[in-house]
């Protein structure tokens, strides 16, 4: 399937917010899709802030993102697949350069599993131009923040990886998945992540998105979805609902595992009651600014990548 073209010729920046005295909290989509998954994961990553390890899927797919997002950077004409190829390996070193973390996914010495991996996210991006043609596309934005006050006490926000406005003023919203294309359930789960941007635009702009779209590179499919303002309207009441829910459990110190087949890809294991383990002392005040919810991204391979 290949995706048609949309030609932005317009400037749309992405506003800030002004955030409300009485805004006491902000929630991602990821942060959110981690409670609905398993509620002791979500304290786990937003409150006990517990390190966890990049794995080679998450660092391809950070990876890939780097090389679409810079691909937009060079003239229409030039975005072919030769150039995304030849951005791989210098994204790389920057990336490894900001993370050194990232470093330590390869045995030092080691330029076989190196070279392996950027082969592997350079097939990625072949994915990519089976489904789209970068030089018929402008984007109007490329991993923007973007963020609205809800119920006038939580701040929602999130990055878009890209946003294209038509000649008419449509939105598209755009995510690149490096996953293989998902099934049911773990596709309603990335449709809630685009759902939350919707969200978010509809608020600040006054505009419904025409299309949520989801690229997957791997298996080259496209998976495109329409929203509706009624339907955006039930998904805020359970954007909030499922922040009361967070504070209720953050009120009581209770989050609890919910076991899952997604259990094989987390960090904390050795921590989680349904592994043996014993979590952490809950922490006498949450860490962190509860006005910044951090961003992970990519996440677990075959969820939110």
């Amino acid at each position: 399937m290949t995706a048609e073209p949309v030609i932005d010729t317009q400037d749309s920046p992405t506003a800030p917010v002004v955030v409300p005295p009485t805004v006491r909290a902000s929630l991602s989509p990821s942060r959110a899709a981690d409670f609905k998954t398993c509620p002791l994961l979500y304290r786990f990553r937003s409150i006990d802030r517990l390190p966890e390890r990049p794995t080679v899927e998450q660092a391809r797919g950070t990876l890939v993102h780097a090389v679409l997002e810079r691909l937009f950077d060079l003239p229409a004409a030039a975005r072919t697949p030769q150039s995304a190829g030849d951005l791989v390996a210098p994204q790389w070193d920057r990336l490894v350069t900001e993370q050194p973390e990232l470093g330590t996914l390869f045995a030092e010495g080691d330029p076989t599993g190196v070279t392996e991996f950027l082969r592997s996210a350079t097939a990625l991006l072949e994915g990519y131009f089976a489904v789209e043609d970068p030089r018929r596309l402008e984007p109007a934005e490329r991993e923007a923040l973007i963020s609205a006050v809800v119920d006038e006490e939580l701040l929602i926000r999130g990055y878009l990886d890209r946003l294209d406005v038509a000649p008419d003023g449509a939105l598209r919203v755009v995510d690149y998945k490096t996953g293989g294309a998902p099934r049911e359930a773990f596709e309603a789960r990335a449709l809630f992540q685009l759902k939350f941007y919707a969200l978010v635009l509809w608020r600040t702009r006054g505009v419904v998105p025409r299309m949520l779209r989801l690229l997957y590179l791997k298996d080259a499919e496209v998976c495109d979805y329409t929203p509706d303002a009624e339907e955006l309207l039930r998904f805020e009441r359970t954007v909030v609902a499922l922040w009361q829910a967070i504070e209720q459990a953050t009120e009581r110190q209770d989050f609890r595992p919910r076991p899952s087949r997604l259990c094989d890809w987390c960090s904390h294991q050795a921590l989680c009651p349904s592994f043996g383990g014993t979590p952490p002392p809950f922490p006498a005040t949450s860490a962190g600014d509860p006005l910044t919810d951090a961003r992970s991204r990519p996440v677990v391979p075959g969820a939110d990548e």
